[in-house]
């Protein structure tokens, strides 16, 4: 029997049906800013997709193009700026930044609590120490498509491909927070299919197109695929969906399953800043 495929269009709109409820109550409206530099084309969709999502549930909500030569100065002033600005709740930016910043740097410049995808250090520590406050998105969307299916999580053997801060470590985290024996895999894994095959949950986040093939997933297991490259026979993930879903569970559609819900988790996250921000 072909998997279940979780539609992520579908289980982010829930979400964003819950932020729209929560403002039209709130007397105040959470305020999001997102800085972008350079022509990134993939950048550039996904803010625009931000951008749009963000307006229709109600946010305040400022944009910033900054040309591909900005200096790293003028970013961080502009970060400054914003981190002083009250009508701002959290702000986004856009990753990957031209060479000549240090993105790092740039990261660290942003308040913990404007933190809306949850990149700092300090929201990263927090998560280590099972202190949920602004989660990395991505990492929180996986785990919220994971628990729509209904599946237990608890006690199941849960496996990662990569090991990002962005996805692969802080999935892992949230993975152990349920209490799932969690296994991560990477470039320099040996054997890999030998892990994905034991895996009643298989989140695979390394940018390599169709990395995960029919025979290295356990037949019924629920197949995350964050993974998204341009081919010359169009968009696909780490994921060979049409095989895998012969054998998974449960799997998410490349495009349409973890980017739509990435923007709601990023849109709740400052929902979430506005609150924590009261207390500073």
């Amino acid at each position: 029997m072909p998997a279940k495929i979780i539609d992520g269009k579908k289980v982010a709109e829930r979400f964003l049906n819950e932020v729209n409820k929560k403002i039209k109550e709130s007397k105040e409206k959470p305020g999001l800013a997102i800085v972008l530099v350079g022509n990134n084309p993939a950048s550039e969709i996904y803010v625009n997709f931000k951008e749009k999502k963000a307006k229709e549930v109600g946010f305040y909500f400022e944009r910033y193009n900054l040309n591909e030569n900005a200096s790293q100065n003028e970013l961080l002033k502009l970060i400054d700026s914003l981190n002083q600005n009250r009508k701002i709740h959290g702000m986004i930016v856009q990753l990957p930044l031209p060479k000549h910043i240090d993105e790092k740097l740039v990261v660290d410049s942003i308040l913990p609590h404007k933190d809306a995808d949850g990149f700092t250090p300090v929201n990263l520590g927090n998560l280590v120490n099972d202190d949920n406050r602004l989660l990395p998105a991505t990492a929180r969307a996986c785990m919220e498509l994971i628990k729509s299916t209904g599946e237990k999580i608890e006690g199941k053997n849960a496996v990662v491909v990569g090991r990002s801060t962005i996805v692969g470590k802080p999935t892992a985290l949230l993975l152990l927070q349920e209490n799932a024996t969690v296994t991560i895999c990477h470039s320099k894994t040996k054997n890999l299919a030998e892990f994905t095959k034991n895996a009643d949950i298989l989140v695979v986040a390394v940018g390599k197109p169709k990395l995960i093939k029919k025979d290295m997933v356990k037949k019924g297991a629920i197949v995350i695929d964050v993974g998204i490259s341009r081919t010359p026979s169009g968009i696909v993930g780490d994921v060979d969906f049409e095989n895998v879903k012969e054998i998974a569970g449960y799997i998410t559609p490349v495009p349409g399953g973890v980017g739509p819900m990435t923007i709601a988790m990023l849109l709740d996250n400052t929902l979430k800043a506005m609150d924590i921000g009261k207390r500073f």
